[in-house]
């Protein structure tokens, strides 16, 4: 069973369209035991970081999600709230991937990034099984992650940054694969039946 997590995140709804599109089995829950009984979670993500960081305090969901050993997707905003920190509200995140997202430079680039952008893959992972180098991702964010140790795939908008990452049971993509088309799909289809 696979848990989305619910903690007001404005694209949980369709998270969970592309899940049943794909036939897999999931809950929608902000419920402690309900996601620490799922085989995986996905952390979906449309919001704003410190009030996302509050929610998951308020839930006591904060503690419980750094230390799961279960396989976790966080998508774009749930990205972010894996690693140290967020320019976004200035708030720490659970700190299980190193790094710090960083709003976009508005006088060197269109802010918020918006539309279909190619992802260039730089170290093998399964999540990005059947799935072409280069192929595109829909984006919508404002803030980015800097390349990091975990970093799996990369994109470009003004400067290259991290697409998706990759450490231990963490799992992070910038782009919206719920939005993403087919190739959307596979992906997620990918992380459902990871190991």
């Amino acid at each position: 069973m696979i848990a989305l997590i619910e903690y007001g995140a404005g694209n949980t709804a369709s998270v969970s369209n592309a899940l049943e599109e794909i036939g897999v089995d999931h809950i929608i829950s902000q419920n402690e035991k309900d996601i620490s009984r799922a085989n995986k979670i996905i952390f979906p993500g449309v919001g704003e970081a410190s009030s996302a960081v509050k929610k998951l305090h308020l839930l006591n969901l904060f503690s419980l999600l750094r230390v799961i050993k279960k396989p976790m997707l966080g998508i774009c905003l749930g990205m972010h709230i894996l690693c140290d920190r967020s320019e976004e509200g200035n708030v720490a995140c659970l700190g299980v991937i190193n790094g710090e997202a960083k709003k976009f430079d508005a006088t060197k680039v269109k802010v918020p990034h918006m539309g279909w952008n190619n992802v260039k893959i730089i170290k093998e992972s399964k999540l990005f099984n059947n799935i072409d180098d280069k192929s595109y991702f829909y984006f919508a964010h404002s803030y980015y992650l800097p390349k990091n140790d975990s970093t799996i795939a990369t994109t470009e908008h003004n400067l290259e940054f991290c697409a998706a990452l990759e450490k231990d049971n963490f799992y992070g993509v910038q782009f919206h694969p719920e939005k993403s088309g087919e190739t959307g799909l596979q992906l997620l289809k990918n992380f459902v039946e990871l190991c």
